[in-house]
């Protein structure tokens, strides 16, 4: 790659500067430190390709066996974006560690950290492996990209995460479309990705319920108002809208022919796919399921409250058909210009909204629910490793 040198030759070059990472982000507390990080691998279904135009054949496990380099760069760079969110995820909460509600949830956030750094260290070993120089490159720049300089490949993943609230609804939300993500690419065409996915999804599984508890115990609480709760449910959200990528995306459409990377309910949904419309096909079963889980929610707030709702699909897209422009958050209905400016105001948070949320966190202290009778989130955390195969 011009203007790249690759400074690692084997995984282990990789995993010094993995080290030297966490130190320079200032996570290395004692309990990442302790922890072993490795690479995991599960059982996959089935041995042959399961969609697209080489349904039935085996499935590749390694790229030699994959027909052309276009298929092959297209498989790279799709491991390159997940393992970039992951690391910069870690990046963005990196400031959340010291100033945690509880001792539950300081556990919690780092053990959510621990096992985002393992996923983007699974993608950075797919790289080095299996991707030659290319790939070792790509895997050392993963490490030197920066959220926090804004130098992460997708915008959601350069917004820092500075406040409890943040968290959890960047938990419940984001990483869900992590999830979905996660998902789309478990029954890929090559194998060691698909072999990659298990243990993601049940480590991911823990980050959803850590952001979605955390919701239930703030709107139980009844302190932060549901309209400021509704704006970063907002923020967030539409934000997630963003991650599945463009309409009539012709990448979407080649790596569902190729066998790389599936619908999110892959291989259950027998029909036909619609090859223009993919990603807008999976973001509208992530809306569906957003839906359903803020409905729960509002069965805990106080009297008199407006419900709390998941933002219309159109509102505050960045890359789309409805990219730049004017939808109401709530409805859909397209606005004016005037008009807005006042109504992003009232339904996103705002310096103003950030301020009076710190006051009240910082202030109250009952402005989250106890968690009652959980596990501790860091004597669990090996549970979903128990079978796997370490390489």
């Amino acid at each position: 790659m011009p203007g790249k040198v690759a400074k690692i030759g084997t995984f282990s070059d990789w995993v010094g500067m993995f080290n030297d990472w966490r130190k320079d982000i200032g996570v290395n507390t004692n309990e990442i430190d302790a922890f072993h990080f490795d690479t995991l691998y599960g059982a996959i279904d089935t041995q042959e390709i399961e969609f697209g135009a080489y349904k039935g054949r085996r499935k590749w496990e390694n790229l030699r066996q994959i027909p052309t380099q276009q298929m092959r760069d297209a498989l790279m760079n799709m491991i390159v974006y997940q393992g970039d969110t992951e690391f910069a995820s870690v990046e963005q909460q990196r400031n959340l560690l010291e100033n945690a509600p509880t001792d539950w949830d300081r556990r919690a956030i780092t053990r959510v950290m621990i096992e985002e750094m393992r996923h983007g260290w699974q993608m950075c070993a797919l790289l080095v492996d299996h991707f030659g120089y290319s790939g070792k490159v790509e895997a050392q720049k993963m490490l030197e990209r920066r959220a926090f300089e804004n130098k992460r490949l997708l915008g959601a993943f350069n917004v820092e995460v500075d406040n409890w609230m943040d968290f959890f609804t960047y938990t419940d939300f984001v990483d869900r479309d992590g999830k979905f993500q996660l998902q789309m690419l478990k029954h890929s065409a090559f194998a060691p990705l698909g072999r990659s996915m298990s243990y993601m999804l049940r480590e991911e599984a823990f980050h959803m319920g850590t952001g979605n508890d955390g919701l239930r115990r703030i709107v139980e609480a009844g302190v932060i108002p549901g309209w400021l709760i509704q704006k970063y449910l907002n923020k967030w959200i539409s934000s997630s809208y963003d991650l599945f990528g463009t309409d009539h995306s012709s990448s979407a459409h080649w790596a569902y022919v190729w066998g790389v990377k599936g619908r999110y309910d892959e291989p259950k949904n027998e029909h036909a796919p619609d090859l223009d419309d993919l990603n807008d096909y999976n973001r509208n079963l992530y809306r569906d399921e957003v839906a359903g889980l803020i409905e729960r929610f509002n069965g805990a707030l106080n009297p008199g409250q407006p419900k709390l709702y998941a933002p219309h699909i159109k509102f505050n897209r960045e890359i789309g058909r409805w990219a730049g422009q004017k939808f109401h958050a709530q409805t859909g209905e397209p606005l004016d210009d005037r008009p807005y400016e006042q109504h992003v105001k009232d339904y996103m948070p705002s310096p103003e909204d950030k301020k009076l949320l710190l006051e009240i966190i910082g202030n109250e202290k009952k402005w989250i629910a106890e968690k009652v009778g959980a596990r501790d989130p860091l004597a669990s955390i090996g549970e979903v490793r128990k079978s796997a195969i370490n390489l």
